[in-house]
């Protein structure tokens, strides 16, 4: 049953992957002619988009296939303490997503940057001028670069298959 599980979680992965290889190739509309600046921009934020939200879909799949391996069956946690208060504290799987929310550069903590930056709107641009250059600092929010993402991507898939490989050995 959990195996189904990872295989959601790996599906939801890979999607995000293809979204993620179509930000490197040059689009072409069907008469030939190339996309435009803004159409390229706005094909390129969907797709970065896109795979935001397939990322932060299978960590929460994630959650979901950990809850299986331990026999909750009905039960489909959306947050790291519901999975706790689930399966206990005790579960090395839960110490080891503990580590890695508290770990800054983590996966999982990019993921928090990118599910809190996803869920708000953009924060409004302050205007430079000579009198407050100085006082202005930019925040940029999480990378949503496709390198960065991808790391995190393959982190969370290595993640996912080696807890299906440590408890399909049992």
């Amino acid at each position: 049953m959990a195996s189904q599980w990872h295989s959601l979680v790996s599906q939801k992965l890979f999607l995000a992957r293809t979204l993620l290889g179509q930000l490197d190739r040059p689009t072409v509309e069907a008469e030939g002619q190339s996309p435009n600046e803004a159409e390229q921009a706005l094909r390129r934020e969907a797709a970065i988009q896109g795979a935001i939200e397939l990322l932060l879909r299978s960590r929460k799949l994630l959650l979901v296939m950990i809850a299986r391996l331990y026999q909750k069956k009905s039960e489909e946690p959306a947050t790291l303490d519901e999975l706790a208060s689930l399966i206990g504290p005790e579960p090395n799987e839960i110490g080891r997503l503990r580590e890695l929310e508290q770990r800054s550069g983590s996966w999982w903590n990019h993921m928090e940057q990118l599910e809190r930056s996803q869920s708000r709107p953009p924060a409004t641009k302050k205007t430079v001028s000579a009198e407050n250059i100085i006082a202005v600092s930019a925040d940029s929010g999480p990378d949503r670069s496709a390198t960065a993402l991808l790391k995190t991507l393959n982190a969370v898939k290595h993640f996912a298959d080696d807890l299906e490989d440590q408890h399909s050995e049992w």
